[in-house]
């Protein structure tokens, strides 16, 4: 069910480091929903949380932007309640009433699916990830949604770019917009370019209601936390080497790789 509200969203003025911070995080998502064409006038942005500082930082952005955008947009507010032991689920529906966003809370036990095909021991968030991706298409069609706003930042992308590079032998990352493979979805991540550190803090300002994940979050052996450690190292004997990989991202020569399907090799001729 879609919890709407007739309430005017509230008014929040910030000051000090809060509005410093808040102001630079809405310059870096301006930035981003402008390069990546990312927000239309017309969409109806479902803006998905997960309880976590990213998503929620996210959602504080987006609706302050909303407010002075030169276009017209709505956003929808909603969480996947993934039935994990112990979840907290009074927590979004208050901060959502009271922040006066319309939501929707989606409860689909993905917990147990997770669980009972996944080893003990073994990283779950493939699986997980799959499941909440379909989940979240369908709910997509049924609220109406003409994106989908997820709160990858600067670093997912770094980090998954190396992933793939080390473990899966391909070199890609996560777009800051994707249309999905069956043509239905646009895919927007408005943080593409706020790095993680501004995200945290921001949250420790705001004092958001973090809700932790014991489904996947907790797990210490996820190569994704330790390719995270490498690139800290990097960073801490070679400063600036986080915004030189993130650079790369978007400055790409396929001349000057190797993949045939990006470039045409065989039409090279000798030079008469």
């Amino acid at each position: 069910m879609l919890h709407d509200t007739q309430e005017p969203l509230i008014n929040i003025h910030f000051t000090g480091p809060t509005q410093k911070m808040h102001m630079r995080l809405c310059r870096l998502v301006g930035q981003a929903v402008a390069d990546f064409s990312m927000i239309e006038a017309g969409d109806t942005v479902m803006v998905c949380l997960s309880g976590g500082k990213d998503s929620y930082a996210m959602l504080d952005v987006l609706l302050s932007m909303q407010s002075r955008a030169p276009i017209s947009y709505k956003l929808i507010a909603v969480n996947l309640d993934q039935k994990q032991p112990g979840f907290p689920e009074h927590v979004l529906p208050e901060y959502l009433t009271k922040l006066g966003v319309p939501f929707h809370i989606e409860e689909q036990d993905t917990y147990s699916i997770v669980k009972e095909l996944i080893p003990e021991g073994k990283t779950t968030c493939s699986l997980c990830s799959r499941l909440r991706r379909g989940i979240l298409y369908g709910l997509a069609e049924k609220l109406g949604a003409t994106k989908i706003a997820l709160g990858h930042h600067r670093d997912d992308m770094i980090e998954t770019m190396m992933l793939n590079m080390l473990f899966n032998g391909s070199l890609k990352s996560m777009p800051p917009k994707l249309r999905s493979d069956d043509g239905n979805h646009v895919v927007i991540r408005p943080l593409a370019y706020v790095r993680e550190t501004d995200l945290a803090n921001y949250a420790a300002l705001r004092k958001f209601p973090i809700i932790p994940c014991d489904l996947c979050g907790s797990q210490e052996n996820l190569k994704r936390q330790e390719v995270k450690t490498l690139l800290k190292d990097w960073e801490s004997r070679y400063p600036g080497s986080g915004d030189s990989i993130f650079s790369a991202l978007t400055n790409v020569r396929p001349s000057q790789l190797l993949d045939r399907q990006l470039f045409d090799f065989s039409s090279f001729t000798r030079p008469v």
